[in-house]
């Protein structure tokens, strides 16, 4: 993609990758844009297949992997009429490919890549970086695939054209390289010689390392390694790369876990980011056996003080009490979490409040103290978003301790509390005299809805209420995974 093509989706670069957050909070804008496409330019129109690209964007970052690759079908079908909308169309057929693969179709994703990046030849030239855009999610694709030897070429041409060319998105390239070679054995250094690249391309390989990280991923670890070796001799321990790659490598939660914690918490005491570095020192207090753990809270809970805000007070004295209760210590875990849910009041975010609530009303119930945990919940579920997870335990809690029992880990109860968060997640989003009724409930391992309608939906009503439900059930299918 030149500077004029459209932004396309995929692991592609730093840039695109960031419109993906954006896009899964405004799946409706892109659908809404959609409508207006079609009213004022007609279906099948250039301008109408440029709005489905966007809304398969959104599709693709709220996980609506197969939908989003059936939008971008349907927009590079559209017959290209001049030759923005030619360089368009590479782009939805790239989009297609990168969508088809994250929903694991990879010989359909293979075969659109593959007839994309022929056509970029065709349209740029095998030097423009238009091509190399092409190549890298070939390249991507092959090595997710396995076919590492295949992969190789693939990725060093793109590597050299988009360095011949200057272009921002080399860091890509190298970071995939790099895992092509990580996922291929032999020793091979990951990166080579770095040094004739500016200080900003080598800041961009550690942020689309960071992006490409994935637990699930061998290769992740040991590419984060060799990224962050790159990162602080280039350009220092406490450069923003540095620390975010260290991080990324912390969050992994391999045995270079509590390393990682403790330099990323040196950084920030050097630099006097008092705020990150409680941060930093929650997440190590985590990571510690528990008396190593307690002084860290212990010191965590001085710098909260120090720097005067309620929530981070809160915050504190939530992950310390629950320390404390997996420890056996009931007393000082129910002064903590009572502490951290009256700083929660006097703070201003009420998901500081709601998690410090849950936490004590589940301890309370726990401890057979129902009607106390009852009404510590319910405050707490109050002041949440019913999708959040805590708010989902807690909920589970409170239907559990209604029918008089001290625990609701129990999945029959965790699987009621994620249906009715479902239900509310959709009653929130739609007219609220649309419904007769909404039931929702959990049946071999995914949602069952069944929806009564009060009146007749109005004109786009069908259109937003299935792209409610879907949604709804991408969301929540992910959290009944989990």
């Amino acid at each position: 993609m030149t500077r004029g093509e459209r932004v396309g989706v995929g692991r592609l670069s730093a840039s695109e990758r960031a419109v993906l957050p954006f896009y899964a909070v405004n799946t409706d804008a892109a659908l809404a844009g959609l409508q207006r496409a079609t009213v004022q330019f007609g279906h099948g129109s250039v301008e109408w297949a440029s709005a489905m690209c966007d809304f398969g964007n959104a599709l693709l970052g709220t996980g609506q992997h197969d939908r989003a690759a059936d939008c971008f079908r349907q927009a590079a079908a559209v017959k290209p009429r001049d030759h923005e909308s030619r360089k368009d169309r590479l782009t939805y057929l790239t989009n297609q490919g990168v969508a088809l693969s994250w929903a694991g179709r990879h010989r359909e994703a293979e075969k659109v890549l593959r007839r994309g990046l022929k056509e970029r030849l065709t349209f740029y030239g095998r030097e423009h970086a238009g091509y190399a855009f092409g190549l890298e999610p070939l390249a991507e694709l092959l090595r997710r695939r396995g076919k590492l030897r295949d992969a190789r070429p693939v990725a060093e041409e793109a590597v050299a054209n988009l360095s011949r060319n200057g272009h921002e998105r080399l860091a890509s390239a190298l970071v995939l390289r790099a895992a092509i070679i990580q996922a291929a054995g032999g020793g091979e250094p990951l990166f080579g010689d770095l040094r004739r690249l500016p200080d900003e391309v080598v800041a961009e390989v550690g942020l689309v390392a960071v992006q490409m990280t994935d637990p699930d991923e061998p290769v992740s670890e040991p590419l984060l390694v060799a990224t962050i070796a790159v990162l602080d001799e280039r350009l220092g321990p406490d450069h923003q790369a540095t620390v975010r790659a260290l991080s990324a490598l912390a969050n992994l939660g391999g045995a270079g876990r509590t390393e990682a914690i403790e330099r990323v918490f040196a950084s920030y005491e050097r630099q006097g980011r008092q705020e990150d570095a409680l941060t930093a020192e929650l997440a190590l207090a985590l990571a510690l056996a528990p008396e190593a753990a307690f002084r860290r809270y212990e010191s965590a809970h001085a710098r909260a003080d120090r720097i005067g805000r309620p929530e981070l007070r809160s915050q504190v004295l939530r992950n310390w009490g629950l320390a404390l209760r997996d420890a056996g210590q009931a007393g000082p875990a129910e002064q903590r979490l009572t502490e951290a849910m009256h700083q929660g009041r006097l703070g201003s975010d009420n998901e500081t409040l709601g998690r410090a609530a849950v936490a004590l009303g589940v301890f309370l119930q726990h401890e057979e103290r129902l009607d106390e945990a009852q009404a510590v919940l319910q405050e707490g579920l109050a002041a949440m978003d019913p999708a959040h997870p805590d708010a989902i335990v807690g909920r589970s809690h409170l239907g559990a301790a209604r029918d008089g029992h001290t625990c609701g880990c129990d999945a029959g109860y965790l699987s009621d509390s994620l249906a009715n968060a479902f239900r509310e997640f959709v009653l929130a989003r739609l007219p609220a005299d649309l419904f007769d009724r909404l039931d929702v409930s959990i049946a071999d391992g995914d949602f069952q809805v069944e929806v009564g309608l009060r009146r007749a939906p109005a004109d786009g009503e069908i259109d937003r209420l299935n792209e409610v439900f879907t949604t709804a059930h991408a969301e929540f299918r992910q959290r009944l995974r989990r």
